[in-house]
């Protein structure tokens, strides 16, 4: 062993004295280096000291510094290692040239943790220059330098982590963290003066600060670089979000409460429409048995009483089918089949059930269909009933004049669609209503004189219905001249 080599190992300084070979790589190194560095003298040695203590933005100026040590030269200079837990920590170095007892070139560096006075004398910099403005921000603002050592905290940050004036001045900034944070953000505060950005406040990261009596809040960060002549700095901005919090949790909850409401709502009307189909069945059934006249004859006046149950019996049944596809369809349960359907099918099967109603309103029914069959892959019985809903409509609210059902392919930026229009003369839709016209159990102008009975469901259907099938419903309409309802679909 070399004279080199045995002072460094019975040196009691309590700076860290490195022994280095002309390559960089540690030889020996004394009990100081390993308080400061944190690395036992078996773990360090025949390591290059850049890899093992030198940031990677300062390898290139500690070769340098070597070089220049090699040639014969004293260097003395400030830097920045890194400790074994990845920590920073601000040193002055000075190395020197030697030879061992091979006559071989050796450097020793005797390395000097200056980190606290570094910070105070940055504090004090940096105090007579943002004080004042960092007061004036509602938010708690803390600075600290790249070994993560708080260098000025405004009153702000001081009451919010519960801490006396001053009293953050030096300390590191994993302080405010809680324990399980800690070991990442040593690599994220490196890895951040490496390549230094804004990152605005609120950035989607779930953080929480920790207050000097060990008590947790969520918090939200900004982060700005910030470089002065002297060092480079990243300033945080810090927000308490713990009312947000409360406010977001209480809408959670409320918002599965009516989740909750609404899925046994939805159970209920299903329910309920199951239990009321069957005994309206049975009426609607039983009344045209005794319309046939098969249980004996009937007088006009029976007659007339029976065919108002039997037509009250299917309002009442159509409007508990709907509403049990509108809680279906709500439910996310409504079952569709789809199969190549026939348009011109569908459309003659509603003009064959409908044309009587429009007849007996003294209306004329024009059905326009091209001359070959328009095929569709959907859900027939859903298009059926949309179709139906909407040409019901315009039977129920034309008085005089006609209704019109007319189908056409079309091609929109090479996307095939089909439309099925149906047009009408009757009263028209005023237009402030037409922002509620596809609303459940909305009926436009109910208190109109003759207003034709409804529940203002058969639209809001139509239109869940038209959008479960990829399409949808629009409407054109003048008050008093009449409406054309377009429900266009995707072929």
């Amino acid at each position: 062993m070399d004279s080199a080599s045995e002072f460094l190992l019975s040196s009691e300084s309590p700076d860290a004295l490195i022994l280095l070979s002309a390559d960089g790589r540690i030889l020996n190194w004394n009990s100081g280096a390993e308080i400061i560095f944190g690395y036992p003298r078996a773990e360090a040695v025949n390591t290059l000291l850049r890899d093992l203590l030198v940031p990677p933005e300062r390898r290139e100026d500690q070769q340098l510094q070597l070089l220049a040590t090699l040639s014969g030269r004293t260097t003395t200079y400030e830097s920045i290692r890194r400790r074994k837990d990845a920590s920073l920590l601000y040193v002055d170095v000075t190395m020197r040239c030697i030879r061992n007892s091979l006559d071989e070139l050796c450097v020793i560096s005797a390395e000097k943790d200056v980190t606290t006075i570094k910070v105070m004398r940055d504090a004090k910099l940096m105090e007579a220059r943002f004080r004042d403005l960092l007061e004036s921000t509602p938010d708690g603002i803390v600075m600290a330098n790249p070994t993560g050592h708080i260098v000025i905290a405004n009153s702000q940050a001081e009451r919010l982590f519960g801490y006396e004036q001053g009293e953050l001045r030096g300390a590191s900034v994993d302080l405010l963290l809680p324990t399980r944070y800690r070991h990442a953000h040593v690599g994220h505060r490196s890895n951040y003066f490496q390549q230094p950005r804004t990152r605005a406040m609120g950035s989607g990261l779930d953080l929480a600060g920790l207050r000097k009596d060990g008590s947790e809040f969520p918090i939200e960060i900004s982060l700005s670089p910030l470089r002065t002549e002297e060092s480079a700095f990243v300033m945080s901005a810090i927000r308490d979000i713990s009312e947000r919090k409360r406010f977001e949790k209480a809408l959670q909850e409320k918002n599965q409460e009516l989740a909750d409401a609404n899925q046994l709502k939805d159970h209920f009307l299903a329910g309920m429409s199951h239990e009321l189909r069957t005994p309206l069945n049975a009426i609607i059934g039983f009344t045209g048995t005794l319309l046939m006249k098969l249980a004996g004859p009937l007088n006009q006046e029976q007659e007339k009483q029976l065919r108002t149950v039997q037509s009250s019996g299917r309002h009442l049944l159509a409007l508990i089918n709907d509403l049990l596809d509108v809680s279906k369809i709500a439910a996310g349960k409504l079952e569709l089949t789809c199969e190549d359907v026939d348009c011109n099918d569908v459309l003659h099967e509603v003009e064959a059930t409908l044309r009587p109603q429009a007849f007996n309103k003294g209306l004329s029914f024009e059905l326009l269909l091209p001359q070959q069959p328009v095929i569709l892959k959907t859900d027939r019985r859903a298009l059926c009933q949309i179709v139906l809903n909407l040409m019901g409509n315009a039977i129920k609210f034309t008085e005089s004049g006609y209704v019109k059902l007319t189908l056409n392919c079309q091609t929109v930026d090479g996307v095939g669609t089909i439309e099925i229009q149906v047009e009408d003369s009757g009263f028209g839709i005023p237009l402030e209503d037409m922002d509620k016209l596809f609303g459940a159990f909305t009926r436009i102008n109910p208190a109109r004189i003759n207003a034709p009975d409804g529940t203002g469901l058969g639209l809001h259907l139509s239109q869940k219905l038209a959008q479960t099938l990829g399409g949808k419903i629009s409407v054109q309409s003048v008050s008093g001249v009449g409406s054309v309802f377009t429900l266009v679909l995707p072929r």
